[in-house]
């Protein structure tokens, strides 16, 4: 008994002891999970904690990040508008210097002409406006062209009057069509006007209703300053019409006017008694006698009579009213800043009015062409004057102004290119030689623009009073010249129609391009190929003549591709009544397709011109600065010209006749022919009928 129960109090210790070791290892093992978990939790918590002041470091390299940041931001934009400001300060201070430049004879000139203080003061505020609102492109484009000087005068430049319609559709299509203007080597574009004006009343849109908005159906007024833009970085400049001696009777002031405000009806010529404008019509020529006869016309509606020198729908302006003058400078700025870099001022002669006087080309004109010139000096010095004159030429080169004063940067040619044709219907030369002398004598800083045919008509405006120590009377003159060139007269192969035809007078006006006033429309319709290699040569010869003018040459879109007359423009009721149409007509583009084919007469011509281009560009004798003269010679059908300059010696000289010419040198010499590239030793040239050569000696 005392056996068994020791063994099972053994038994039992042992369990026991069991227990507690198995008890004990729980506890151990809780223990270990505790210490465990607590050392996690610490853990945790550490990797917490770390993660936290990480945190809290990138939120403070965050937020130094940020100010930072906002600090250079601030830095930048204080950068930018100090920037901003220096350069406001340079652009203010060279708007300033400009405007002190010109200030005292400005003011005295408007003080002159308007004496109101008030109104100069206004005019010079706005010049502030118009300069401020200039980009910055064109503002470059006028820092440049200021120290270059005189920028148009560079004898590579080369000039296409164009109608944008015509042409290319719309202002759009013009921009298209800029590689083919490239391709013709013209870097001076001059756009027809396209200002809106109204339908059948708009007189080729020199009845302009809105100066500040483009025909709709052309474009808008954003496409004009795209299209500069694109014409700038080729290195081509845009010229456009400012028509100053009138507006639309559509324009905003003419509606006003015709309403009765006074306001309105100052700015133009009413008078409600009929003696005035009666006096008028005493001094007062007619520009259009028999489709616009009178200066005035009547309004019944509100029983006063106005002023239309050219149609009963352009009223002319009175620029006795400083508010005309002001707001015109407007106009002209505003459209100088859509990038315009030639102001074709229309009708200049006709824009003061004086009575008792022929209202033409009276002193208070180059008053205002003054003041129009320092205006655009002072705001937009890039751009350049053009001015139309188309009078006798005595009262042409005054718009120049003088070289100390000068008024307008260029003129157009007009007697001379008159007197051209003149030469080809007489082939006589002398009046075109002593027009050349004339021009030859004025300063080298005049600069005409040189053209054969234009949108507009001829006016056989030449030196009568020459004329008539030769025997030709100004009348019957006009009448053999009109019907040479409507082929009416034996041996003439133009072709063209009369325009403003006076039946009382017999005088009239020419219309018609350049290809069929030399023989290629009637050489074509006969297809006879000798007549047409005469007709070719005449072109090309004129247009060498042109070329070696001093001053810019300018094409009429289609002379480049022999364009001829376009007759189509009797079907049109708008344009039937008036024949300068016949050389407006669309731009023919199947033509310019066959410059590429050898032999066509489009090749022929489009060649010859680029040719005489080139030679024109590179050879230093053609530049602007050249002394030039015509020299005498026997043959009263052959014109000499000499351009001297850089060393060089240039002998032009064009045959204005049927027959070949042999023609001797000065002196037998080593010439270069500028024509074919040859040198040698000349003594005489075999000049064919219509024929031309440049000779250049070292």
């Amino acid at each position: 008994m005392a056996k068994k129960t020791a063994k099972r109090t053994g038994a039992k210790t042992t369990a026991a002891s069991t227990v507690k070791k198995t008890a004990a290892a729980v506890a151990t093992t809780k223990k270990t999970a505790a210490a465990a978990e607590t050392a996690t939790k610490k853990t945790a918590a550490a990797a917490e904690a770390e993660a936290a002041t990480k945190k809290t470091a990138a939120g403070a390299e965050a937020v130094q990040t940020a100010k930072k940041t906002a600090a250079a931001a601030t830095a930048e934009k204080n950068a930018a508008a100090a920037k901003a400001a220096a350069e406001k300060e340079k652009s203010d201070r060279i708007f300033q210097e400009r405007l002190n430049r010109h200030h005292d004879e400005l003011r005295w000139l408007y003080m002159e002409l308007y004496g109101n203080s008030d109104m100069f003061a206004e005019l010079c505020g706005q010049m502030k406006r118009y300069y401020d609102e200039r980009n910055e492109k064109l503002k470059r484009l006028d820092s440049e062209r200021e120290k270059e000087g005189e920028w148009y005068r560079k004898r590579d430049m080369l000039g296409m009057m164009m109608y944008i319609d015509n042409f290319a559709g719309n202002i759009r299509g013009v921009q298209e069509k800029l590689p083919y203007l490239e391709k013709c080597n013209v870097n001076y574009i001059h756009l027809m006007p396209f200002l809106d004006s109204p339908k059948g009343r708009s007189d080729g849109g020199y009845a302009v209703a809105d100066f500040r908005k483009v025909k709709p159906e052309l474009g808008t007024m954003e496409e004009l300053a795209d299209l500069a833009e694109k014409c700038h970085e080729k290195g081509i400049s845009l010229c456009m019409d400012f028509v100053m001696n009138h507006t639309s009777e559509d324009h905003e002031w003419a509606r006003r006017a015709r309403q009765g405000d006074g306001e309105y009806m100052s700015r133009y010529f009413f008078y409600a008694d009929p003696s005035i404008p009666q006096e008028y019509e005493k001094t007062v020529p007619q520009v259009f006698p028999t489709t616009a006869p009178g200066n005035f016309t009547w309004l019944p509606e509100l029983g006063h009579y106005v002023m239309t020198t050219f149609y009963p729908y352009q009223w002319d302006l009175n620029y006795r009213n400083p508010r005309v003058f002001n707001e015109m400078m407007y106009n002209f700025l505003y459209l100088a800043n859509q990038g315009m870099d030639i102001i074709r001022i229309d009708a200049v002669p006709y824009i003061w009015k004086e009575l008792g006087t022929n209202c033409r080309n009276l002193p208070q004109v180059h008053t205002i062409v003054r003041m129009m010139r320092m205006i655009g000096e002072i705001v937009c010095p890039g751009i350049v004057l053009l001015g139309e004159v188309v009078m006798e030429p005595e009262k042409v080169a005054p718009y120049f102004g003088t070289v100390e004063k000068p008024e307008c940067h260029m003129l157009y040619n007009v007697t001379t290119m008159a007197t051209t044709w003149n030469t080809v219907a007489t082939r006589d030369v002398r009046l075109l030689r002593k027009q050349m002398d004339i021009v030859c004598a004025l300063p080298k800083e005049y600069t005409f623009l040189n053209y054969l045919r234009c949108h507009d008509d001829i006016g056989w405006g030449l030196d009568y009073g020459t004329l008539s120590n030769w025997g030709m009377k100004e009348v019957p003159h006009k009448k053999y010249l009109n019907d040479y060139f409507q082929g009416k007269t034996e041996g003439s192969v133009s072709r063209g129609e009369l325009y403003n035809e006076d039946p009382v007078t017999g005088d009239a006006r020419f219309c018609a391009t350049t290809a069929s006033m030399c023989g290629i429309e009637s050489a074509g319709f006969e297809q006879d190929e000798e007549k047409m290699d005469w007709a070719i040569e005449k072109d090309l010869m004129l247009h060498a003549y042109m070329f070696t003018q001093s001053g810019i040459p300018m094409l009429y879109s289609g002379d480049e591709v022999a364009q001829v007359n376009d007759y189509t423009y009797k079907e049109d009721p708008d344009k039937a009544p008036d024949s300068r149409y016949i050389h407006r007509g669309k731009f023919n583009w199947e033509l310019a397709e066959r410059i590429s084919e050898k032999g066509t007469v489009q090749q022929r011509i489009f060649d010859g011109l680029a040719e005489l281009e080139k030679i024109r560009r590179t050879e230093p004798v053609f530049s602007a600065d050249a002394e030039v003269y015509t020299k005498d010679y026997s043959d009263t059908s052959i014109l000499w010209i000499v351009r001297r300059a850089e060393g060089r010696e240039l002998h032009a000289v064009f045959n204005f006749s049927d027959e070949g010419k042999t023609v001797w040198m000065p002196e037998k010499a080593e010439y270069t022919d500028l024509l074919t590239g040859k040198t040698g030793e000349v003594e005489t040239v075999e000049l064919p009928g219509w024929g031309f050569f440049w000779m250049e000696k070292k």
